[in-house]
């Protein structure tokens, strides 16, 4: 079993898009979004993955992840089958230190929106901080995707 441990910003400005090593343009859909477990479909750029999630301890930043690359054309089949709403977004990799931020800019009905997530080793492993990020959202569900799928962030604001 896998352990995915990540930390969730959001982001206060462009300034991260200087540092960027890659940017890819990311859709994705779900199966299903239950509190228990979330069942994903993501195309990034010309490849697909199907990712099944558990849900997060108590702190939100580690829960069990299961990913498998699936062929492109049964990935744009199964985001018929999502439910609604379709998330597309522009992903940013940026290198800090020994880390990776992957900060995500939202299009569509989400524009407007920027997290940075950082996948860790341990709960309170310590990473420099780049000046872009703002308030720490981790565990926070109104900014995970599944909860943005349903709930568009221009409904927020």
């Amino acid at each position: 079993m896998t352990i995915e441990i990540e930390r969730k910003f959001l982001v206060k400005n462009d300034d991260f898009k200087k540092e960027k090593h890659q940017k890819k343009h990311i859709k994705q859909g779900y199966l299903n979004s239950n509190k228990s477990r979330t069942v994903r479909v993501r195309i990034a750029e010309n490849k697909a993955f199907l990712t099944i999630k558990g849900k997060s301890n108590k702190t939100g930043t580690s829960r069990y992840e299961w990913e498998k690359e699936i062929q492109l054309t049964e990935a744009e089949d199964l985001l018929l089958l999502c439910e609604p709403t379709i998330i597309e977004k522009n992903r940013y990799l940026i290198k800090k230190g020994k880390h990776l931020f992957e900060v995500d800019e939202f299009l569509g009905e989400n524009e407007g929106l920027r997290i940075a997530e950082i996948e860790l080793q341990e709960e309170d492993e310590k990473f420099e901080k780049p000046d872009w990020l703002s308030k720490e959202v981790t565990g926070i569900i109104k900014y995970y995707n599944s909860y943005i799928s349903k709930n568009s962030f221009k409904k927020w604001v």
